[in-house]
């Protein structure tokens, strides 16, 4: 199939896609971190041009009132959810942030209508910095992963999986399936987060993001049988070696924080992450705009999914810090 431009949309990043009755419905943090925003559109090479609808803002005290990250749209038992990070306030405690997740539901047919609501905290058993929830649904149940400081574990996040009662409450406690040990997942910080799942052929695969979020951040996996206990540890290998990394010949660097939805055929899996096309960062990395959506589609071996290489921009994208209009326009 024909290669995706990219980007598919422009300073965005932990870009999440889902497809759902033929039409992609995109999110992802947006640059102020003030608000949870959504577009649709039929093909992914459409999202750019495509109204954002802005379905969420932030409060104005309170949990929920500082640095809205990564928000990722879910359709279970026929609603849809969004899974994001908020904080009270914009400082850190034992040198992490301050986010929790939280959850919101929309009962309408398509997530840019209807009305959103709040659902709250989703409640992780520790009360320590966490983000980066994803859901999905197996054998008849529903899990959460997510990535959650253990102030006992050097670092900043590790990787949890617990079955939820319903989609915003753990049904079980969390269960630790992987925490940065590997040199590649400590470059600046000692970092697990943004897990994404996939299915293929009997095995699952969680996908996740590791180190600081410069040239170094890197994506690794974890796998599983399908048949498998997925709340018990041991039944998860995770790869010594990160499975998708920057490609500096083609100026993209630190990619990762990815989702999975199929390409138009309903069948090719595409991964969705986000990039830097340069190393060069002005001012302070947390607020430069510059992490891309981008999109490319994925293949399969006998040891699981085949990633290949972050590809270099077939679109414009921005040399400055100036946060554009959301449908990218510029003079």
């Amino acid at each position: 199939m024909a290669e995706i431009p990219n980007p598919i949309v422009l300073q965005r990043a932990d870009p999440y896609v889902i497809r759902y009755k033929g039409t992609y419905y995109f999110t992802g943090s947006y640059p102020a971190f003030d608000r949870i925003a959504l577009r649709k559109a039929s093909r992914l090479e459409d999202l750019q041009r495509a109204e954002e609808v802005v379905i969420w803002e932030k409060h104005e005290t309170g949990p929920m009132s500082h640095l809205i990250w990564a928000p990722e749209l879910h359709r279970i038992q026929n609603k849809w959810y969004i899974y994001f990070g908020a904080a009270p306030n914009d400082g850190q405690s034992d040198d992490t942030f301050n986010h929790r997740i939280f959850c919101l539901e929309n009962e309408a047919e398509d997530p840019t209508t209807g009305t959103w609501v709040e659902r709250g905290k989703v409640e992780t058993g520790m009360d320590t910095f966490s983000l980066d929830a994803t859901s999905f649904e197996l054998n008849g149940s529903q899990y959460l992963v997510w990535g959650q400081q253990d102030l006992d574990i050097p670092g900043h996040s590790n990787l949890y999986i617990a079955r939820m009662e319903n989609p915003w409450t753990l049904a079980t406690s969390p269960v630790m399936l992987a925490k940065p040990e590997y040199d590649w997942e400590c470059i600046r910080f000692k970092v697990c987060e943004g897990p994404a799942v996939i299915t293929h052929d009997g095995h699952i695969y969680i996908t996740y993001s590791a180190s600081g979020t410069g040239p170094e951040y890197a994506m690794g996996m974890l796998t599983a049988d399908l048949d498998a206990d997925l709340l018990d540890a041991a039944s998860w290998s995770k790869s010594p070696k990160p499975v998708f990394t920057t490609n500096a010949e083609a100026h993209m660097y630190g990619p990762g924080h990815n989702s999975f939805t199929k390409a138009e055929d309903g069948v090719t899996d595409v991964m969705v992450y986000h990039v830097r096309n340069y190393t060069e960062i002005v001012g302070d990395p947390l607020y430069e705009p510059n992490r891309q959506a981008c999109a490319k589609t994925i293949s399969w071996g006998p040891e699981g999914p085949i990633f290949g290489k972050p590809e270099a921009m077939s679109r414009w994208t921005p040399t400055t810090t100036e946060v554009l209009p959301p449908d990218g326009s510029h003079e």
